[in-house]
């Protein structure tokens, strides 16, 4: 009794009055002379924390998973860890029996700690902390392992009594907080060692001693280390005391604080350890994305005999699953059904508009319906971008499973997929900003379009296979004709412009000036004898608003209008398409008429009311609002030269004498998000360098909540 109330009291003393760590450390470095022989430390730890999990219910049983005791149970039988084991048997049964016996003595619990170090001084930090667990788990297995087999087992009876094993037992409900404390204490220490082999496990090749978060670790492992033996010492010095002196054993209070004071310490130091290894794993991942990415710039520097390494590299490297999903079928599928064909990859967030998707489902089931020889040739690929640093929800895998399941092209299988130097890449390298874009890829891997999006808006699938050089030579055959401006959106207007009618395409949120359009336009169409149909094609923003004008338009009956706000979001687009597909190809020339008149509709349609009169296919005039109208207006001033010039002439060069009574600001605006902004641009009415401005815009197109409004 007196040795044992002795161990406790030298245990506590020593804590209490040992607190110049500094000293006690350098003994315990001092100690310390590795000579290079390696311990499956891993391996060995698994075994202990097997044994931990079984031992008591009281631990928790997520010591070890299923997985990990497969692994364990798979290693353990390997000739190698069987050999080590035979090496190292002496080491463990000398360090079980040293904390054995010193806990039957009373021997001071740094003392023992010093012998357990001294004993082990030809060792790496994390195989002394591993072993003395092992000699531990020993002890402690056994301990366990005759207290839960000893009422069904003979052998396990007899020896149990000697042990003092059923008088401890019928002692549990009082000794409970004791083996609480010893439990959690364990499962600290086992903390510990699990991150301490961690440091062990890190990478040379990604990290070195030289970055200071594992320096740091470093620094600190030797007393982490320390502490945990020591808790080990604490730990056999109770079960010891209790099958030597049973029940007798004081149920105190005492002993149960002692070791959560010293759970409590290790924990603290735990926590200090896990915080540098979440920084060295950060270093390492960033090392390892830096690695990825400039592999991919690599790969797609050289020659490919087929496109399955790209694809690979961007989707995902391994045979393991299969990561997409059929659109079609909804099945899951293999990279495999993409070898050898050019591949679109529609890249986005989950924020892609309807409007967007319905437009390129569209086109691509026209594409479809062409027969084999396209549809062989090409598939699209959605490849889903969401930002890592943001909590994966609920709601945005209700949305990215939404979005996936209205899309009849491949998609990737999950976001989680795409690594994150595969992010890098495209954002950097492929100029992704969260807009969608659409890069090609030929049947070798090989990128033929940065981003073919704005040719396909533009052109559809006639634009295949999709590559730059295919963009450039649609441009050479393109003229400025009222087909570039609605080709694809309505056939009504291209009926229109068959039967060789005049035509005014406007649009705007001006009402009034809407009015005073339509009927002078009416009234001008029918003084000249001319057949005239209107179409009101919306504005590029005020969805909303739009949606108010398009009532009014169709209550008043002033012109044909399109219902559709998606046919509208359509037109101006393809608009948007046409100027960053320029920028795109680097061909924004400033002496292109075409451009210019692409660039003024632009402007316009941020800026206010427009119109464009075209005869049949030809544009006549593409204007502003009030010099259109007040073209109309004063058709009376210029009716007489409708004869001698034709209708045609006669407006446009009325209109050219107008245009310097009113030229608005030009004005276009390129979302960051865009990816391609020009460095600078002239200005379509007077081709002076335009300047430069950041705007912060809000189209608050909703219902402003009433709080905002009052």
């Amino acid at each position: 009794m007196a040795s044992g109330q002795q161990l406790i009291k030298s245990d506590r003393g020593s804590m209490l009055t040992m607190s110049d760590d500094n000293v006690m450390m350098k003994q315990i470095v001092g100690t310390h002379a590795p000579d290079g022989r390696e311990v499956d430390v891993k391996t060995l730890l698994l075994l202990v924390e097997d044994i931990l999990k079984h031992a008591t219910q009281q631990i928790d049983s997520s010591l070890t998973t299923s997985q990990a005791h497969a692994e364990m149970e798979d290693k353990t039988y390997h000739v190698n860890f069987v050999s080590m084991l035979d090496a190292l048997s002496y080491t463990i049964d000398r360090i079980s029996s040293e904390i054995a016996y010193k806990a039957l003595d009373g021997t001071d619990a740094h003392a023992t700690t010093v012998s357990l170090f001294n004993m082990l001084t030809s060792y790496s930090w994390d195989a002394k902390l591993v072993l003395t667990l092992t000699a531990f788990a020993l002890n402690y297995g056994e301990f366990w392992l005759l207290a839960q087999i000893y009422s069904s087992n003979e052998l396990a009876k007899s020896m149990a009594i000697l042990r003092q094993l059923p008088s401890i037992i019928e002692q549990s409900g009082p000794l409970k907080p004791r083996f609480d404390a010893i439990n959690n204490l364990i499962k600290v220490m086992m903390d510990v060692a699990r991150c301490v082999v961690e440091f062990k496990d890190l990478p040379p090749a990604y990290i070195s001693n030289e970055v200071p978060a594992l320096s740091t670790a470093m620094a600190h492992i030797p007393t982490a280390v320390y502490w945990t033996m020591r808790g080990v010492v604490a730990c056999e010095a109770q079960i010891t005391s209790l099958t030597t002196m049973g029940h007798e054993f004081s149920i105190s209070t005492t002993v149960a604080w002692e070791l959560s004071t010293l759970a409590h310490k290790l924990s603290n130091m735990l926590d200090h350890l896990r915080k540098q290894l979440d920084t060295c794993y950060q270093y390492i991942d960033e090392k390892r994305n830096v690695e990825s990415f400039q592999m991919l710039k690599n790969l797609f520097e050289m020659i490919h005999i087929d496109n399955m390494k790209v694809l690979k590299a961007l989707i995902y490297a391994k045979d393991d699953i299969q990561p997409l999903i059929d659109g079609s079928s909804k099945k899951r599928v293999h990279l495999d059904v993409l070898r050898r064909k050019n591949v679109l990859l529609l890249i986005s967030g989950l924020d892609m508009s309807t409007d967007e998707l319905s437009i390129l489902e569209q086109i691509y089931n026209e594409s479809r319906h062409h027969g084999a020889r396209l549809d062989s040739q090409y598939e699209v690929v959605w490849i889903p971008i969401v930002d890592r640093s943001v909590q994966w929800s609920d709601p945005m895998k209700g949305k990215f499973e939404s979005m996936q399941s209205s899309m009849p092209w491949f998609t990737v299988y999950h976001p989680s997929l795409i690594e994150k130097a595969v992010m890098r890449f495209i954002k950097e390298v492929w100029h992704f900003r969260n807009k969608p874009i659409l890069v090609v890829l030929d049947p070798q891997g090989k990128v033929v379009s940065p981003n073919a999006l704005h040719m396909m808006w533009i052109w559809g699938s006639s634009a295949f296979p999709f590559t730059s050089l295919r963009e450039e030579s649609l441009w050479k055959d393109e003229t400025w004709r009222l087909e570039l401006l609605v080709d694809g959106i309505d056939p009504v207007i291209l009926n229109w412009i068959n039967e060789g009618k005049y035509i005014f395409l406007y649009g705007g949120d001006d009402e009034e000036w809407m009015r005073k359009f339509t009927s002078s336009a009416r009234a001008v169409a029918q003084a000249a004898g001319i057949p005239l149909e209107m179409v009101y094609v919306g504005k590029s923003s005020k969805r909303e608003k739009i949606r108010r004008v398009i009532a009014k338009i169709t209550v008043e009956k002033l012109s044909y209008v399109w219902q559709d706000l998606t046919m509208m979001w359509f037109f101006w687009t393809r608009l948007e398409s046409m100027l960053y597909s320029k920028i795109q190809l680097g061909k924004l020339d400033d002496h292109d008429p075409m451009m210019q008149e692409i660039k003024k509709l632009l402007s316009y349609g941020r800026e206010g009311g427009w119109a464009v009169l075209s005869n049949g296919s030809n544009v006549v005039v593409n204007g502003y609002s009030t010099t259109v109208l007040q073209t109309l207006v004063e058709y009376d001033l210029w009716k007489d030269q409708v004869p001698v010039k034709g209708f045609d002439m006669a407006f446009q060069d009325h209109h050219f004498q107008l245009r310097g009574i009113a030229r608005p600001c030009s004005r276009f605006d390129f979302p960051m998000t865009t990816g391609r902004i020009p460095e600078t641009m002239k200005c379509p009415e007077c081709n002076r360098t335009m300047e430069k401005f950041s705007t912060f815009l809000c189209c608050h197109d909703e219902v402003i909540p009433d709080e905002l409004s009052k």
